[in-house]
């Protein structure tokens, strides 16, 4: 595996005051030997100015939060990381590659969860390169690696999961559990990106939603045990409500009731206070038994 090397090249600025002052004087050179007709001395100054031709060749642009790197006849001999105008073995061949932070968002992924219900899924991941080295040179298409990777992982991690928790509540599920979903998926991420020289910031769920065959399904389940809970809630208020209500009636000693009226008091009152809509009073004018 190809690692990383940083190499310190010359000074661009330089080099480029260098080369320019010695193209005058070569030419100043070749300009006198032609005009002496010295044949030994035109060819020499000429080859003497195609080789500051092809030093001309090594000066080469790096930007911020760019890198080059640089080979010799196809040996990888290192990585420039510093920017500005630089000069270099003129026979090097010198590849971009960009080190900033980029971000992929991959397409809508139709998998089926954990329980076997089909999903779609979408994520974001945020990357730079790390090691330039490994980057161009262990696989063919980096930029291209980090999406395939990125959804193959995602696909994963969706089979992984349930979408929703279990009855019970216990376990990790995509839709309630984000920070770790998120941690997995970039830690998944990572694994397989490692080898290409790729460092993965932040992976996260873009888009998480039932399949469109079984989202008006599963959307009235949900509906169902919204219902559910909310009425728990509802009867467990009820009950402490009836219960204060006698507590205060015998307490205050305001009415004495036996227990075939107590019953017929709680089923009234469980009814007015978990009725949807609102009961209508029916007043007794008579007696108390009648």
């Amino acid at each position: 595996m190809i690692r990383e090397i940083k190499r310190s090249v010359a000074s661009g600025y330089l080099m480029l005051l260098v080369l320019a002052v010695a193209q005058l004087l070569f030419g100043y050179w070749f300009y006198t030997q032609v005009i002496a007709q010295s044949p030994a001395g035109i060819i020499t100054s000429f080859l003497f100015s195609v080789i500051l031709l092809i030093c001309w060749a090594g000066l080469f642009m790096v930007h911020p939060n760019e890198a080059k790197v640089l080979q010799l006849f196809g040996k990888y001999v290192g990585t420039c990381h510093d920017p500005g105008l630089k000069w270099a073995n003129p026979f090097y061949a010198k590849a971009s590659v960009s080190t900033r932070i980029r971000n992929f968002e991959s397409g809508q992924l139709k998998v089926n969860d954990s329980n076997g219900s089909p999903i779609e899924i979408a994520a974001v991941v945020v990357w730079k390169v790390f090691d330039t080295a490994e980057a161009l040179f262990e696989v063919d298409d980096y930029v291209n690696f980090v999406q395939i990777q990125s959804e193959s992982a995602l696909r994963n991690l969706g089979t992984t999961y349930p979408y929703e928790p279990h009855d019970d509540g216990d376990g990790i599920a995509l839709r309630s559990n984000p920070a770790e979903i998120a941690q997995a998926l970039r830690d998944e991420i990572q694994d397989r990106l490692s080898q290409a020289g790729v460092t993965v910031i932040e992976a996260r769920i873009s888009h998480l939603a039932y399949a469109p065959e079984i989202a008006n399904a599963m959307l009235r389940r949900q509906q169902a045990s919204a219902i559910i809970a909310a009425r728990k809630l509802i009867v467990r208020g009820a009950v402490s409500m009836v219960d204060l209500a006698l507590e205060e009636l015998q307490t205050n000693n305001i009415v004495q009731l036996d227990e075939e009226r107590k019953a017929a008091m709680v089923s009234n009152l469980l009814v007015v206070l978990c009725s949807d809509e609102s009961a209508q009073p029916v007043l007794n004018t008579g007696s108390l038994y009648t």
